[in-house]
């Protein structure tokens, strides 16, 4: 159950961030109340995924997840570079959270 708080707390983050993209720097309301009711649903989420899980375990894998999701969001789909070297720095976040996590989630 503690991966499916995480999960959602991740998939809220990166709704929240991709609204904020498109909040034109909080001057379009709807996206700016996105990106707020976003984050503090997934810090929210975060919070009780912390009562189970360690702190590095679940900040590696909300970091490297958001990050790598909202890379690809970037790329393909809001006309953002697409090159080798980002995709290889994607794969060593996720890499990293692999490693992180080898040590066990508890």
């Amino acid at each position: 159950m503690v991966y499916v708080t995480l999960g959602t707390a991740i998939l809220s983050e990166i709704l929240a961030t991709t609204a904020m993209k498109y909040s034109d720097g909080f001057s379009r309301l709807w996206p700016s109340v996105g990106t707020v009711v976003g984050y503090l649903i997934a810090f929210a989420l975060l919070a009780q995924t912390l009562k189970t899980m360690s702190i590095g375990t679940a900040y590696a894998i909300w970091s490297g997840a958001g990050t790598a999701v909202i890379a690809a969001i970037g790329m393909a789909f809001l006309g953002e570079s697409t090159s080798a070297l980002k995709i290889f720095g994607v794969l060593l976040v996720i890499a990293g959270v692999v490693a992180l996590n080898l040590d066990g989630a508890h």
